[in-house]
């Protein structure tokens, strides 16, 4: 018999069936369950009424929604016109080897150590004015801030908080990329004499541009998510200033017990970042594309 109709052992397939086992539970049977609800009016346990494509109508409707969704659509941009330049930035600055940058390097981390309803927690006393050094020091300054009050203050502070919180990030993939550059490259455009910005633009920047799109796709999905900072920090106020996708979700779920409504939401949430990180991550890979075309031209 020869080599190429020797027959194939299948036996490999049985490795997988955990991992298989495992996304149907946590994954595709919690699907079928929302889509099951989201086209059902449940009205008791024993009673159900099959409503259709209601549930999406009313929800492509709701104003709140539409707030809601331009908030998140607001906050996610600015998380990454932010944390981005920042991180690459922070990433420059860090040391490149010797213990000084394992300190740097465990420092850095710190925040991303930090579980979210602790970060929400620790700026709610932060923010304070009669305790947080932030809020006491904006009151000196003479800035009358409040995050409880004013619906400008407590965007910003959830935004700089997620800064804060998720920057570290960026700057240790943004560190990794720059680790993997051969010295070679920067031998090379020594002897060019090519400046600090030429360096960064023409050899860093390019040989980044794969860990900066994980690190754009990563920021933009849980920016988007964004629920447990938020929720402590102002509770989604003052009034629905802070009040994101995720939490407006969670009040027609649990505040409303609005299952129906609540189930289709959650599907159009899902097909609204499904959506937007596949425009995000092929527009990243054309510039990508056309940037390597640019240089080998």
């Amino acid at each position: 018999m020869s080599a190429s109709n020797k027959p194939v052992n299948q036996k490999a397939w049985f490795l997988i069936l955990p991992v298989l086992v495992c996304v149907a539970f946590s994954a595709i049977l919690p699907l079928m369950t929302v889509v099951n609800y989201s086209v059902q009016d449940i009205i008791s346990p024993e009673r159900r009424i099959f409503v259709g494509t209601e549930w999406f109508v009313a929800i492509m409707r709701d104003e709140e929604l539409h707030g809601a969704l331009l908030r998140q659509i607001t906050f996610s941009l600015a998380v990454l016109l932010i944390e981005i330049p920042v991180g690459i930035a922070l990433a420059l600055s860090m040391p490149a080897q010797g213990w000084r940058a394992s300190v740097v390097l465990v420092v850095v981390s710190l925040s991303l150590l930090i579980p979210w309803n602790v970060v929400g927690t620790i700026w709610q006393i932060f923010g304070r004015s009669d305790i947080g050094l932030m809020g006491a020091a904006l009151q000196g300054l003479g800035i009358e801030y409040s995050y409880t009050g004013n619906a400008m203050h407590a965007w910003l502070t959830v935004l700089l908080m997620d800064v804060w919180h998720w920057t570290p990030l960026v700057a240790l993939l943004g560190y990794a990329g720059l680790r993997s550059i051969p010295d070679a490259y920067y031998q090379a455009a020594s002897i060019d004499g090519a400046s600090k910005l030429a360096v960064f633009w023409y050899v860093q920047l390019p040989k980044m541009r794969g860990v900066l799109m994980i690190a754009v796709l990563l920021r933009f999905m849980d920016s988007f998510m964004i629920y447990t900072e938020p929720f402590v920090l102002t509770g989604g106020g003052p009034g629905n200033a802070t009040t994101f996708l995720s939490q407006f979700l969670t009040q027609k779920a649990v505040g409303q017990f609005d299952l129906g409504p609540a189930a289709a939401f959650s599907l159009i949430y899902f097909l609204i970042i499904l959506l937007l990180c596949f425009i995000l991550f092929n527009w990243m890979q054309r510039v990508g594309t056309q940037a390597k075309e640019t240089d080998h031209a």
